[in-house]
């Protein structure tokens, strides 16, 4: 339990600390999310490495979609992906409606033109790790409503 809250804070001090740099002029917002957006890859390119080490090889997609969903979440999140869906041509939806990083946030819409800034490092990723897998992918975040994200 002890890990996990200090993942939490260690997220939300990242966040914090390139959009202040941001803010004193060493920066801007774009650049932030990049920056962010490049550490959660190179650490997804590492924790995938090190979880499928013993797995057998996916036979395709969908199997490295449902291993993401399942595994490797449920290992960074302590949770599994709510919900999977595909359109069978490449394009997958994933699911949280409770993301961990956006709990600590207010439920309610007022924070809800901040919550981009705290899901770039998490599609970073989940990009590194399909990139380790194989796959060249294009990750986005939505969120409609706090703390639930697609």
């Amino acid at each position: 339990m002890a890990d996990e809250a200090l993942f939490l804070l260690l997220h939300s001090e990242m966040v914090a600390g390139l959009y202040r740099a941001a803010e004193q002029g060493e920066g801007e917002n774009g650049r932030c999310t990049t920056k962010l957006e490049s550490m959660g890859f190179r650490v997804g390119q590492g924790l995938i490495e090190r979880f499928t080490k013993d797995t057998a090889r996916f036979k395709d997609e969908l199997d490295i979609m449902k291993f993401i969903c399942k595994d490797f979440w449920t290992t960074v999140f302590k949770k599994q992906i709510d919900n999977l869906r595909t359109n069978h041509q490449g394009i997958y939806v994933l699911q949280d409606n409770k993301f961990r990083l956006l709990t600590q946030m207010s439920v309610g819409k007022q924070y809800l033109e901040h919550a981009p800034k705290y899901l770039a490092f998490t599609c970073g990723l989940i990009r590194g790790g399909l990139s380790n897998l194989g796959i060249k992918s294009i990750v986005t975040a939505e969120v409609s409503s706090m703390p639930a994200c697609k």
